[in-house]
């Protein structure tokens, strides 16, 4: 998957963060007390609660933006992207530079897996905000979806460079890496990944996938294993690893032992004598002999004195 629940939970709970609270002029407004506890049940996670608070305070209040923006949020919690995008384009329509409204929006379309949205709302929001490292990693989602390697692998890099404590900058780049057939960079990621987390399996099986992809069956095989190590019952990795095993097998085996070729005998050359040249033979002389019949056909014979 582009995005994970995790992802998606803790991107949502970022972006309440950075909302806040509306601006004091607006704190005796209609609205606000719902707001507000919307935003300590999503704080806890009750985000189903979240979303009834958020909606009172819509029907208070339908010309405050934030209140569109922290449903959208919740939705994205509960995963159900078509409502949050609708949330997040009307808080566009109330406020078209508020950078918050197109990141959620583009992180609605990735739920939906309209990467061609989320890329346009991801641009819109780098550009009102450029500093944002959540715009380059959900427009690095995007150019994923899309199959943009490079892109992706630029605007990771730039999401790395700016939080370098992501793990998922780390995982996604080296997804962009392997698709290129950069395999020596995505294999730095992944091991960046297990120097700083030794227990994490998904990121042993994709470096032993890219090994394999490599041809080096070896170190696959101890990146294989030691994920078996941590997850004994993931039968897909027991794959893997059967199959980098045969591959390094036949990789070893010895080249079979050449034999010398039995040499053809060559056919004997027929003698004169034979059954066809005979035939040949006496149908020539037979037809010698018909031609001089006909040549001395008509003819006189000699006479001679001699008396016969």
């Amino acid at each position: 998957m582009i995005t994970s629940r995790i992802t998606i939970f803790a991107a949502a709970a970022g972006f309440l963060g950075m909302a806040g609270l509306a601006s004091a002029k607006e704190k005796g407004g209609s609205g606000m007390d719902n707001y507000t506890k919307g935003n300590q049940l999503f704080e806890s996670k009750q985000y189903e609660q979240a979303l009834e608070e958020f909606s009172r305070a819509i029907q208070a209040n339908a010309k405050q933006p934030a209140f569109y923006e922290n449903r959208g949020f919740a939705y994205i919690a509960l995963e159900k992207g078509t409502e949050a995008a609708a949330d997040f384009s009307k808080a566009i329509e109330l406020t078209p530079k508020d950078e918050r409204a197109y990141m959620g929006r583009a992180q609605a379309s990735l739920l939906q897996k309209d990467y061609a949205q989320a890329l346009a709302d991801a641009n819109k929001a780098i550009e009102l905000k450029p500093d944002n490292v959540i715009g380059y990693k959900f427009r690095g989602f995007a150019e994923i979806g899309l199959s943009q390697w490079d892109k992706a692998v630029a605007d990771f890099t730039t999401a790395n460079q700016k939080n370098p404590d992501d793990p998922q900058n780390y995982d996604r780049r080296a997804w962009a890496n392997r698709n290129l057939k950069n395999y020596d960079a995505a294999v730095a990621d992944y091991t960046t990944l297990i120097e700083k987390n030794p227990a994490d399996t998904e990121a042993l099986v994709r470096r032993g996938a890219t090994y394999t992809s490599m041809m080096q069956y070896e170190k696959a095989i101890a990146d294989y294993q030691a994920a078996l190590k941590l997850k004994p019952d993931d039968y897909d990795t027991v794959q893997r690893l059967q199959y980098v095993q045969s591959a390094l097998a036949a990789k070893n085996a010895p080249a079979p032992i050449a034999t010398a070729a039995t040499p053809t005998p060559t056919p004997e050359k027929p003698g004169l004598i034979t059954p066809l040249n005979i035939g040949i033979a006496m149908g020539v002389l037979i037809i010698i002999a018909i031609i001089g019949r006909l040549v001395t056909r008509g003819k006189a014979e000699e006479t001679s004195g001699r008396i016969r």
